[in-house]
């Protein structure tokens, strides 16, 4: 059987020592540990919400520089074609004027190859006629 007396005392004594000495040197030590990992575990998912911020931010940064290059070549590119189109078409119609001088000056120089052709021919019909004239009469004619 248990009999209280004095060890009993001296037992809870000796148990709230140990529970006081435990707490001041190990749970408090224990605790500031785990407190202090606490406190860098949340700084450190504050610091990688920060920077993902940050990576976000800068991708939709990014993300608008590249479209609006895009845009700006594709305005570029169009600004081009229509130039090209404008000067092709420059092109075109100088070469239509230039075909038509030609062509006005080819039927010029025909016309007067004609004429020329015309006034020998004439000639030579003359002096054909003439000279068969001569011979079907048998004599000169001038």
């Amino acid at each position: 059987m248990v009999s209280i007396d004095y060890t009993v005392c001296i037992q809870m004594f000796n148990f709230l020592l140990l529970i006081f000495l435990l707490n001041m040197f190990l749970y408090k030590s224990i605790l500031g540990i785990i407190g202090k990992r606490n406190q860098q575990l949340t700084e450190s998912d504050e610091e990688v919400k920060s920077l993902n911020q940050t990576i976000e931010q800068k991708m939709a940064e990014y993300e608008e520089k590249v479209r609006q290059a895009k845009l700006e070549a594709l305005n570029q590119k169009n600004e081009i074609e229509q130039e090209g189109s404008e000067e092709g078409g420059k092109i075109i119609e100088e070469a239509k004027n230039k075909i038509s001088q030609m062509i006005e000056e080819f039927h010029v120089k025909i016309g007067k190859e004609m004429d020329q052709a015309r006034e020998f021919l004439k000639k030579q019909s003359q002096n054909t006629s003439i000279e068969i004239a001569e011979k079907v009469l048998g004599r000169s004619i001038q």
